[in-house]
């Protein structure tokens, strides 16, 4: 097999091996062989083609500045690039992973906008004091399901995933939880 004929016809380590040596064109043949494969796997994992352009973006100039590292005894090309990829990926899933908050540090915060209607705001905080009052009330399990469902949107199976119970049980606080704000709210309504 001839080492100074088209990049296009080499095998993939002959191919890395002069990418190595910085030939432009093995490089924009590499780039162009391998290109759809690396954008696929990132695409498969982040699930995002943004975060997969950027992901196959770095895992081809990685393998570009490691290519004279690669070690055809330990694998392919292929292989090697595939697991670059890989660990790129998971690398930025991670990142963009939201951040944990405790839902009881939720009720610090202010929900009402500081542009409304001074009459609205009023009133609207006048309820969100009496939701928070009742949801205070509530056993800390049913307050943290009824939260994690209500404001973050979380469904109840991410709800027993995140806090490591039975699905039933997630549901059951919720449902719970629920009910008993709904009796206080109404009762204190009455009051009024």
């Amino acid at each position: 097999m001839p080492t100074q004929g088209s990049p296009h016809d080499l095998p993939d380590a002959a191919l890395l091996a002069r990418v190595a040596a910085s030939d432009r064109e093995a490089t924009k043949a590499f780039v162009e062989r391998f290109e759809r494969r690396v954008f696929g796997l990132a695409f498969t994992i982040v699930g995002e083609a943004r975060a997969a352009e950027d992901v196959a973006q770095e895992a081809l100039l990685r393998a570009w500045r490691h290519a004279a590292v690669f070690d055809s005894r330990r694998g392919s090309v292929v292989s090697w690039l595939l697991t670059i990829t890989r660990n790129l990926a998971i690398d930025a899933i991670r990142v963009r992973r939201t951040i944990a908050v405790d839902p009881n540090d939720l009720f610090g915060l202010s929900l009402v906008a500081p542009d409304r209607d001074p009459a609205d705001a009023a009133l609207l905080t006048e309820d969100v004091g009496r939701l928070q009052e009742a949801l205070t009330a509530l056993p800390d399990e049913q307050r943290r399901a009824v939260v994690l469902a209500g404001m973050w949107g979380l469904t109840a199976r991410e709800i027993a995933e995140r806090e490591e119970i039975p699905l039933g049980t997630a549901k059951t606080r919720i449902r719970t939880a629920l009910g008993r704000l709904r009796v206080a709210l109404a009762s204190e309504e009455q009051t009024a």
